[in-house]
């Protein structure tokens, strides 16, 4: 497993129950850097998700060949989702994303139990998307 990936889920299980994840996750939401106008583009939106989710990629500014993202939901806890995989993707190149096992991440996170089966896919939806924005670069 990616380390990034287990520490998102040490991180995530030194909190325990399912009530305090959510809130961490609704925490982190509140916390992602505000995404620029310009990037919420029809281009940018995941369609799939009933919530309005934007996520874009561009390239670091600091570090030739990786890539940072932007994203953001109307929707608190899809976008303390948003907030994990933004900074989960960010800063490594378009292979490194490929090769992220989100499957992993979710599980460790019990995201499938707890999330309705609409808005699991729509999760999956944002990871495809933030993946195939990596790959077009």
């Amino acid at each position: 497993m990616n380390t990034d990936i287990r520490d998102i889920i040490d991180n995530f299980e030194l909190l325990g129950d399912w009530e305090s994840r959510y809130h961490y996750l609704v925490e982190l939401g509140e916390r992602l850097a505000p995404m620029p106008s310009a990037y919420k583009t029809d281009a940018n939106r995941v369609v799939e998700c009933m919530s309005l989710v934007h996520v874009a990629a561009y390239p670091h500014p600091e570090q030739a060949g990786h890539l940072a993202y932007w994203g953001d939901c109307d929707t608190a806890i899809i976008k303390g989702v948003v907030a994990v995989l933004v900074e989960l993707f960010s800063n490594k190149t378009a292979a490194e994303i490929a090769a992220l096992d989100v499957d992993a991440l979710f599980t460790g996170l019990q995201l499938e139990e707890h999330l309705s089966p609409n808005r699991h896919v729509g999760v999956y939806a944002i990871v495809n998307k933030m993946k195939a924005q990596a790959l077009a670069f």
